[in-house]
């Protein structure tokens, strides 16, 4: 994207998996030159199977073009002399350097904050990690799994008390929110460079990103409360507040915050007139007081009526609520389609796909979605802009430093 807001910013990515390279096609998605320093043998994401969207899915892996989209790739083994010496000369180029690697492994390739800002002190240096930087688990591997969803607190959280284990998370659900993080900590830095010529270190941390989701249950914590998992029938307070089910089977989300607001005209759009003035429901105060039977009281009318009834119902009403979507439903749901949060990539010769698009857009409009490259696509092209000639990529080739 020429006229993008990252157009002429250079981002060396040298990350695996879907936290910190989901972070990089996010700038790419913006203009920036993204070139993704793989190893030789590929990113093992590559071959992850699941939800058939991976390797199992038959065709484009959708998995990787959504975490590398608009990038490009270049198949360097770092482990050779050669090979460091190519990346230092790609670094000279860049304006970011972004990485997931783990400190130990930084260090050993010569690549950690401290030596690469003495080197470079324009760069942007961000690294996103499961645990953070400092402390006993800063060299621990992390994934959103383990980090995120387990360490985070956020399955606890979400365990009502009468089960017996946690729910398992739904692929990359903790990685993708941290990567928003990161490029927002990116941007932040970037910004701060066009001010005053300094780079800084960008740190991003799962399990700090899993605290920053769950922030209410933080509070309730350092207020001395022990936050649990809850049921979602008919809130805990507010019977206005909760899900509830409808006589097909479906659900809809009831969120009237405001509930002394909302309950005449709720009662009303239901027949339920009666409701307005009992005394059991006539505050909030009540309700909370008499919660049970106000809930049995919406239970046995959400029951009466089917899911589109509902639907209809309650878009006669200007009040805060949401059908519990089907993710098969949201690929039609016309909000979805009206503001364009699935995008297609064009095939560039192969065949075209759809991708979710980036959560921010400018003017109105989402960013233009590029498919992500093949393993070590650019290797050559890099590596010719870099300065070298054919014969020493041809050297290349033979030593192993690139495939």
């Amino acid at each position: 994207m020429e006229d993008g807001a990252f157009a002429g910013i250079r981002v060396v990515e040298l990350a695996q998996w879907v936290f910190v390279p989901v972070a990089g096609a996010l700038l790419a998605d913006w203009g920036a030159d993204v070139v993704r320093v793989d190893h030789p043998d590929g990113d093992p994401y590559r071959g992850l199977a699941t939800q058939g969207i991976g390797s199992d899915s038959g065709g484009v892996n959708l998995s990787v073009a959504l975490a590398n989209r608009g990038k490009r790739s270049i198949a360097l083994d770092l482990r050779s002399d050669e090979g460091r010496a190519v990346l230092d000369r790609i670094l000279e180029t860049a304006d970011v350097f972004l990485t997931s690697f783990r400190p130990g492994a930084l260090q050993r390739l010569g690549l950690d904050a401290e030596k690469l800002t003495q080197r470079f002190p324009g760069l942007v240096y961000a690294r996103g990690h499961g645990f953070g930087v400092r402390g006993p688990g800063a060299d621990r591997p992390g994934y959103d799994s383990s980090a995120y969803w387990a360490q985070g607190g956020i399955a606890h959280v979400l365990t009502p008390p009468d089960q017996d284990y946690p729910p398992s998370p739904r692929g990359a659900f903790g990685d993708r929110n941290a990567a928003m993080a990161l490029a927002f900590g990116l941007s932040t830095a970037l910004l701060r460079r066009e001010r005053t010529g300094r780079g800084s270190v960008v740190d991003v941390s799962l399990l700090a990103s899993a605290m920053w989701t769950v922030s209410s249950d933080i509070l309730s914590a350092l207020g001395g409360a022990r936050p649990r998992g809850v049921s979602g029938r008919g809130g805990t307070v507010n019977p206005l507040v909760g899900t509830y089910r409808t006589g097909d089977g479906r659900h809809i989300q009831l969120v009237f915050l405001q509930s002394d607001r909302y309950w005449p005209d709720f009662c009303r759009l239901i027949g339920r007139e009666e409701l307005i003035a009992d005394p059991r429901f006539v505050d909030l105060r009540a309700r909370a007081e008499n919660h049970a039977a106000c809930v049995a009281e919406l239970e046995k009318e959400f029951a009466a009526r089917s899911f589109e009834e509902w639907k209809g119902l309650l878009a006669t009403i200007d009040a805060p609520w949401a059908p519990v979507q089907a993710i098969e439903e949201l690929l039609t749901d016309p909000q979805v389609l009206a503001n364009d949060y699935i995008g297609e990539v064009p095939g560039d010769g192969g065949p075209s796909y759809k991708l979710p698009t980036v959560p921010v857009q400018f003017d109105e409009r989402p960013p233009t979605l590029r498919r992500a490259p093949e393993h070590g696509e650019h290797t050559e092209q890099l590596l010719l802009e870099l300065g070298y000639t054919w014969d020493e990529l041809d050297g290349f080739k033979s030593a192993g430093v690139i495939p």
